[in-house]
């Protein structure tokens, strides 16, 4: 068995050569190698596992760099340097109504029409925040419709295919933990109408927690390390080592449309960002929303050295992020809504090697076995995890862009069970979005005296991906005085 560089970027456990009656031993190498890294630990009840458990902890065991991980735990207390103000500027952004979007648009849905564009969605988390059990896609967030996150998404990129004649490859990265419950959510719903040879789930890889105080690989059971997702940058290696990255490139996709499963609102390979990331022969375009204000928990979009970067709302001093222009306005305020486009052929490029882009390293409570096989749930920070983020991929394009969209049109992201970033603020939001759109259509709802529309209204993507669509088909003599799905 050849181990993976590092990391697992497999959803299950592969099984070696079967041992028949006699129990497994660990081989040699490994054993002096646990040993040198002062990990043997996690052979303390090996005489004691199935052989099955023994199979599934040699193989996570063969999956990991220990070196590496020695070295990410030695950099533990290592603070994020931010780099000198000076070299932090604004970056150049396209406005969200620029006078030629109209042509953007076009040339954006002749890249549709070739065939040439693949979405891919973000889908490795689970929905433990809204105190659902389940991958967070698979949440019932339509405010009329109950259709979960994977609905909406699904039925916007079938709604791109039949606008323009070339159905959209839909990618969905899993991980470990989601990856079984939604490729059977999407199997006993039909793929949402999708065809099913174009639906293609591939796993993010995985990293095992290490003790804080210690640095000892962490069990979750006597046979099993306690292994998280490696985070969204991680979309990267498992594009590569699922082979799909090489089979979009065989069949002629060259641009990537890339968003995370928590926000419904987004416009999936929007003809015009598409178009504008076509002029510019970008290599990597990001959307941007304005802040709210200097403290907003977005990462900042910026420029450094003349590349663009993403530095993190709580790495970035209150200094530069209360800093104003001339105007009044903050001078660091295009937020990140983790909407992008990649050229394929810079993803192949990127992905040569191993290592691609750095881990972050985050304190967190991680519930572990102790030296008595006893559960043990912390009731603080005792453990390392460690992920990667896909924008550190964007300081190696060499040709990149920026464009402005707003919130109330494109983002609304699904996060908590209450309060901000809830179900009930994304809802709103997507009622909202109906209520512009009729109103863009000549039809009025009914409001609040704050301007709120009073009833819960909601647009299906096939019925109408944008507003001129919705214009085009909607009763225009309609009144409107409960809730309406349109549908």
């Amino acid at each position: 068995m050849i181990a993976a560089p590092f990391g697992n970027v497999v959803c299950s456990f592969t099984v070696v050569a079967p041992f028949g009656n006699v129990k497994m031993m660990v081989p040699e190498e490994l054993r002096r190698k646990l040993q040198h890294y002062r990990q043997e630990h996690v052979l303390a009840w090996w005489d004691r596992l199935e052989d099955t458990e023994r199979r599934q902890l040699m193989d996570q065991l063969l999956s990991i760099d220990l070196e590496r991980l020695a070295q990410l735990y030695a950099e533990r207390d290592r603070i994020f340097s931010v780099p000198d103000p000076s070299q932090i500027k604004p970056p150049p952004v396209v406005p969200a109504d620029a006078p030629d979007n109209a042509a953007m648009r076009m040339a954006g849905e002749e890249a549709l029409r070739r065939g040439e564009v693949a979405a891919l969605v973000v889908a490795g988390g689970q929905g433990s925040r809204l105190d659902f059990e389940h991958p967070k896609g698979m949440y019932p967030i339509g405010p009329i419709s109950r259709k979960s996150l994977f609905q909406i998404h699904a039925e916007k990129v079938l709604a791109l295919g039949r606008r323009y004649g070339k159905q959209l490859p839909f990618l969905i990265m899993t991980s470990p933990a989601t990856d079984a419950e939604t490729r059977s959510f999407f199997a006993e719903r039909a793929y949402f109408g999708l065809p099913k040879e174009e639906v293609f789930f591939f796993c993010q890889g995985t990293m095992p927690a290490l003790d804080l105080a210690t640095g000892k690989l962490l069990l979750e059971a006597p046979g099993r390390l306690f292994l998280s997702p490696d985070g969204h940058g991680g979309v990267l290696t498992a594009l590569r080592k699922s082979g799909l990255l090489e089979q979009l490139r065989r069949r002629g996709i060259r641009h990537l449309f890339y968003f995370q499963v928590d926000n419904p609102l987004v416009k999936v390979a929007d003809p015009v960002f598409l178009g504008r990331h076509l002029s510019q022969r970008s290599e990597a375009s990001s959307k941007i929303v304005p802040k709210q204000g200097p403290k907003d928990r977005l990462g900042n979009l910026v420029v450094v050295e003349g590349r663009c970067t993403i530095i993190e709302y709580s790495d970035l001093p209150d200094s530069l992020a209360n800093e104003r222009d001339a105007n009044g306005q903050l001078r660091l305020w295009a937020g990140n809504p983790a909407i992008h486009i990649f050229d394929l052929d810079f993803l192949a490029r990127v992905t040569e090697g191993a290592g691609l882009l750095p881990f972050h390293i985050a304190r967190k409570k991680v519930p572990y076995l102790d030296d008595k096989g006893q559960v043990v749930r912390p009731q603080k920070e005792n453990a390392l995890k460690f992920e990667r983020f896909i924008f550190d991929v964007l300081p190696l394009a060499e040709r990149w862009l920026v464009m402005e969209t707003s919130r109330r049109e494109e983002f609304a992201p699904l996060k908590n069970a209450e309060g901000e970033d809830s179900p009930q603020t994304v809802q709103g939001a997507l009622t909202n979005l109906a209520a512009d759109w009729l109103t863009r259509a000549g039809i009025e709802a009914p409001r609040t005296a704050n301007g709120e529309p009073a009833v819960a209204l909601e647009i299906s993507p096939l019925f109408a991906l944008d507003a001129d669509e919705f214009a085009a088909r909607v009763d225009r003599s309609l009144r409107i005085t409960t809730a309406m799905y349109f549908e």
